[in-house]
């Protein structure tokens, strides 16, 4: 009797342990980034931004579909958390890393085009790295957002904005108070002005002679 229970527990020690939330189910895709739980609970993909749906802004749709494409791929679905970083988000959605088997959805939605990196308040967590490369290659290959709306800017610190047209070359001369090729002052320009331009969002490094930091944070034109 002995030896058949040391057997047994050899056995069951040798079996796979069941990954945390391996039995987790994803009812909707509410957009690129965020799915919703048969529980109810919502999910925001860490590290990672994609167009606002509910904003038709460029790609946001495209996204949408490709983060239902891969949670369609074969394997066990699992949801992770970063050491690093915040669990919850101010609007309570529970913050994580999706897995598909072993592919990292979060870190695949950047490689093919529909998500970039967004390390909000400058952290980084631990996939940080790998997914700015990723950002950068689908850039430089145009996959994706990049192709459909090759106005898009790169910034990993700030929240992703599409910009659907790639912006002229400027038939005016730039104002030195400004990072970027703002319009001369005068005349006065607004924040919907720079946007229209495809010019947001504004580092002030002078003078802001258009007032568009509102805040004074050195940034402006971000919303």
């Amino acid at each position: 009797m002995r030896r058949l229970l040391l057997i047994l527990l050899s056995v069951t020690l040798a079996l796979p342990l069941t990954p945390t939330h391996a039995n987790t189910r994803i009812a909707s895709i509410t957009d690129g980034d965020t799915v919703k739980l048969a529980d109810g609970r919502s999910v925001r993909l860490l590290q990672v931004d994609t167009p606002e749906l509910n904003e038709d802004e460029c790609y946001a749709k495209e996204a949408q579909v490709a983060l239902a494409n891969l949670l369609n791929i074969r394997g066990t679905l699992r949801l992770t958390t970063d050491p690093n970083l915040d669990k919850v988000d101010a609007y309570g959605r529970i913050l994580r890393y999706i897995f598909k088997g072993k592919v990292n959805i979060n870190l695949e939605m950047v490689k093919i085009g529909a998500a970039t990196p967004y390390f909000y308040k400058r952290e980084l967590g631990r996939y940080s790295t790998k997914l700015l490369k990723a950002a950068e290659s689908a850039r430089d290959k145009k996959l994706g957002l990049w192709s459909a709306c090759p106005g898009t800017k790169l910034d990993p610190y700030r929240a992703l904005t599409t910009i659907r047209q790639a912006p002229a070359t400027p038939t005016w001369q730039c104002d030195p108070n400004y990072e970027g090729c703002i319009p001369l002052f005068p005349p006065d320009l607004n924040c919907a002005d720079i946007k229209k331009l495809g010019l947001a969002p504004v580092k002030v490094i002078g003078r802001d002679v258009h007032r568009l930091d509102a805040d004074g944070d050195g940034i402006a034109c971000t919303s």
